[in-house]
C-alpha cells in the first residue's frame, strides 16, 4: 500500500520531468545527429564542433574564473551572516536575495550603463579631469557581469552549510589550544566543503551557458558558446546548434557529477 502511495505521489514529478526534461533532451539529441535537409542520420554536425572548441574553452575559462571570484567574495559574506544573531541573519539573507528579485536583463543593462564609454563611471572621471577607461567590451566586464549576477548562488549554499556547523566542535578546538586561524583551517573549512562544491556548481553551470551577459558587456572577441548556439538557432541552423547544445549539456552533467562526488567525499570531514 505504501509503495502504491509513493508511486501515486511521485506521478506529477515523473510527468513533469518527462515533459520538460527528458523529451526536450531527446529532441535536442535527435536534431544533433540528423541532416538539416534530408533528416537522415549523420555525424557531420558533431564533426564540425572542433571549429568551436576555442569558444567552448573560453566559456569554460570565464566560468571557472567567475566561480573562483564568487567563492573568494562569497565565503566571507556567508561566514559573516552565519555568525550573526537570528534577526540579523534574516535581514542579511534578505539583502542577498533582493537583487535576484530584479530581472536578470535589467541587472546586466545596469552594469552596461555604469561601464560604458559614456557611462556613469567615465562621466564621473571626466568631471574629475581624469582619463576615461575602457571597461565594457572586455573579458573583465563579462566576468564581472557573471560574478555580479551569480554571486548569490555562491553565498546561499555556503551560508546554509556554515550555519549548520555544530558550535561545540569549534569550542572544543578552542579549548584544545587552536588559534582562530587553526579553528578555521581544521574545523570550519572542512565542514563547509559541501557548501563550497555546491556553490561552485551553482555558479559554473549557468555561467558556462550564458549568452546575454557577453552580448551586452563583451564583444566579438569575448563571445561565448551560448552566443554561438543562439546564433545558430536564429539563423535556421538548428541541427548544428543542437549539436553544440548537446556537448554543452554533457559538459554540465560531467562537471555536476564531479562536484557532487567531491561534495559527498568531503561531507563531515574534520581535519585532525
Amino acid at each position: 500500500m505504501k509503495k502504491n502511495n509513493a508511486i501515486l505521489l511521485s506521478t506529477p514529478y515523473i510527468l513533469w520531468m518527462l515533459a520538460f526534461t527528458l523529451i526536450p533532451l531527446g529532441v535536442v539529441a535527435y536534431y544533433a545527429v540528423t541532416d538539416p535537409v534530408t533528416g537522415a542520420f549523420t555525424l557531420d554536425n558533431l564533426a564540425q564542433l572542433r571549429l568551436y572548441m576555442p569558444v567552448l574553452g573560453r566559456s569554460v575559462g570565464y566560468s571557472i574564473v567567475s566561480a573562483i571570484i564568487c567563492l573568494l567574495l562569497g565565503y566571507p559574506v556567508a561566514y559573516y551572516i552565519a555568525h550573526r544573531g537570528k534577526v540579523a541573519q534574516k535581514m542579511l539573507y534578505m539583502l542577498v536575495m533582493l537583487p535576484m528579485c530584479m530581472s536578470f536583463l535589467l541587472r546586466t543593462l545596469a552594469w552596461k550603463g555604469l561601464l560604458d564609454d559614456t557611462g556613469i563611471i567615465n562621466n564621473f572621471l571626466g568631471l574629475l579631469g581624469l582619463p576615461t577607461l575602457r571597461m565594457v567590451r572586455t573579458p573583465g566586464a563579462v566576468i564581472m557581469g557573471m560574478v555580479y549576477n551569480y554571486l548569490p548562488y555562491m553565498i546561499l549554499p555556503l551560508y546554509s552549510t556554515i550555519v549548520k556547523i555544530d558550535r561545540r566542535l569549534i569550542e572544543a578546538a578552542e579549548d584544545l589550544g587552536c588559534t582562530p586561524v587553526q579553528v578555521f583551517q581544521k574545523v570550519t573549512l572542512p565542514l563547509s566543503m559541501p557548501g563550497i562544491f555546491t556553490g561552485i556548481t551553482m555558479v559554473f553551470v549557468p555561467a558556462v551557458s550564458t549568452f546575454y551577459i557577453s552580448q551586452k558587456l563583451g564583444s566579438a572577441d569575448t563571445s561565448l558558446i551560448g552566443d554561438v548556439i543562439e546564433r545558430f538557432f536564429k539563423g535556421n541552423n538548428m541541427n548544428l546548434g543542437a549539436a553544440l547544445s548537446l556537448v554543452l549539456m554533457v559538459l554540465v552533467f560531467v562537471c555536476t557529477g564531479i562536484m557532487n562526488r567531491f561534495g559527498d567525499d568531503e561531507e563531515g570531514g574534520v581535519v585532525v
